[in-house]
């Protein structure tokens, strides 16, 4: 329905063309700006009626005594969920409102966009069953291992307070039935919609031309000329694009197939799906610059290693 109506809006409301760059580049900034935010009401006022039934010191307590057990489990939650970066947000601003450790909620947002069942199909088509088994365990695995160290870190003092709230101001609130702890989810929701929308706006129409205007072929050529600096280069060359698992997939098996190494070509895959400006600048309302530059820069280290990783075992996977 609503890929319908912005159709109708960008095409004959509007009456720009769909083959020109122009006409595709709105249509991705209207529709992805329109999702984005339709899923942050929903998956916030959801997460927010979960949390009404949770009292959040007991989750913090539980998540604290399982140690490493805790980032697993968000990351596998975090593969199971069929969103892409920005999309992963809401989920991981309801858990900071929750109390969950700061690490534990970057398990999730790491893998959340890495891995997905769509991603997993096509990755299935194209590369095969071993390549995608290893896609997945390595992206669980960077999920695990960043969030650790993140959480390690004692970064929580660069998280905005104003947007996470005062855990303790929900721990006194009474829910005497489920219409209370609907227009508690609801208002959860449209408070924190409220102070982020306009870095959606801007983090989404920095995506769409990114998406509309950088032509693959480009990257290509770039990295198949760096010999062994290829997946380094390949890793930054994702971190700002953005797009949908439909269209970093082909790109990907598109490197493959012009010879350049497995774990580079997914190496590209990864920093494009994990990392993109768009989630940075989203992100930035929820966490000061210096957080975002450490979950960037260790994230991108971690999607490096890999890399190399997979390049060293290429004979094996194939």
């Amino acid at each position: 329905m609503l890929q319908i109506v912005v159709d109708w809006f960008v095409y004959s409301l509007l009456r720009l063309d769909a083959s020109t760059r122009l006409g595709e580049a709105v249509h991705f900034f209207v529709y992805d700006t329109i999702k984005i935010i339709l899923l942050l009401f929903v998956m916030i006022s959801f997460i927010g009626v979960l949390r009404s039934f949770l009292p959040q010191q007991r989750v913090k307590i539980w998540l604290a005594d399982k140690k490493w057990f805790a980032n697993l489990f968000a990351s596998i939650f975090g593969a199971v969920t069929p969103f892409c970066s920005c999309s992963s947000i809401p989920i991981f601003l309801s858990f900071l409102k929750g109390g969950v450790p700061l690490g534990v909620t970057f398990s999730f947002l790491i893998t959340s966009p890495l891995i997905n069942e769509y991603l997993v199909v096509l990755m299935i088509g194209f590369f095969g069953w071993k390549i995608t088994i290893a896609y997945i365990i390595s992206g669980i695995t960077i999920g695990v291992i960043v969030g650790l160290i993140l959480g390690k870190m004692g970064l929580e003092k660069y998280i905005v307070k104003d947007l996470t709230g005062d855990i303790k101001l929900d721990e006194e609130q009474v829910f005497n039935n489920f219409l209370i702890r609907l227009r508690f989810g609801i208002a959860e929701a449209i408070a924190i919609i409220k102070r982020i929308w306009i870095w959606i706006i801007v983090g989404v129409g920095i995506g769409a031309f990114i998406h509309n205007y950088i032509p693959r072929e480009t990257i290509q050529g770039v990295i198949s000329k760096t010999g062994p600096f290829s997946v380094p280069l390949a890793t930054l060359l994702g971190v700002p694009m953005y797009g949908s698992c439909a269209a970093i997939v082909p790109i990907a098996v598109a490197l493959f197939r012009k010879g350049i190494p497995l774990g580079t070509a997914l190496a590209f895959m990864m920093a494009t799906a994990a990392l993109s400006l768009p989630e940075a600048i989203i992100l930035r309302r929820a966490m000061k610059l210096k957080l975002i530059a450490i979950f960037f820069a260790i994230t991108t280290l971690g999607i490096i290693f890999t890399g190399y990783l997979i390049n060293l075992l290429q004979t094996i996977l194939l």
